[in-house]
């Protein structure tokens, strides 16, 4: 089976817009629906798990409701604290739910609204392929390394230098296996599900992005979104 996980956990504390920010409209459609919308065109997903904050959850369904999305591949779930929590959530619900142990899961950002079917499709094959997978983009500037505030300590050659972006998919059975292996601390450090593999030396497909599957994150990236929707 292959199943996504729509990360909307989160509050949105840099946003600053005055509430989770999966439910701000931009182009006069909430963050969250967008996002959904884009999985929705990919037939072979076979669900979409969104997770929302506990005290969302309600509020979550109704948005999905007023915009007509009663696809029943859609089901929303309780996030968790951190990201890894909410990963593992939605993971714990395919288990409870009897999926196959090779089935895939495609990791997404909701705040990535311009996120493209092709995008996800991608992730699907390169993890079917690799058993783990993320869209990356090159870094076109310079960047510094600083391990003492301030000052500058390295500067890493850029042609080997790659953002991340999301979708992130992997092999679920691979993901709890090495989960499972690993210590409190390490599991601290997982902010996002390509760090685990790595940890364990396991290989990760790398596809290209998107430079417009950029993460609505500070109140200049909603003016960016408006206009690129609004054109």
């Amino acid at each position: 089976m292959i199943c996504a996980a729509l990360l909307a956990g989160g509050i949105g504390t840099r946003l600053d817009v005055g509430m989770p920010k999966q439910f701000y409209l931009i182009a006069g459609k909430p963050i969250l629906i967008h996002s959904l919308e884009a999985f929705l065109k990919v037939e072979e997903m076979d669900e979409i798990i969104v997770s929302s904050p506990k005290e969302c959850v309600n509020k979550t369904k109704d948005v999905i409701k007023e915009y007509d999305l009663t696809d029943p591949r859609i089901t929303v779930i309780e996030g968790g604290k951190r990201r890894s929590d909410t990963i593992l959530n939605s993971i714990n619900y395919t288990l409870e739910n009897n999926y196959p142990k090779d089935s895939i899961m495609v990791t997404h950002d909701a705040a990535r609204i311009f996120v493209t079917p092709k995008l996800i499709k991608d992730s699907i094959r390169y993890a079917k392929q690799y058993g783990a997978a993320s869209a990356v983009i090159p870094a076109t500037d310079v960047i510094f390394e600083s391990k003492k505030y301030g000052i500058l300590t390295d500067v890493p050659d850029r042609q080997y230098l790659l953002q991340s972006q999301t979708p992130q998919s992997f092999n679920i059975n691979h993901y709890i296996e090495i989960y499972s292996d690993l210590s409190d601390e390490e599991i601290d450090k997982l902010d996002e599900a390509m760090i685990l593999f790595h940890m364990r030396g396991h290989e990760i497909g790398l596809f290209e992005g998107d430079r417009t599957n950029f993460k609505v994150t500070r109140p200049s990236d909603i003016k960016i979104a408006n206009a690129m929707l609004r054109g």
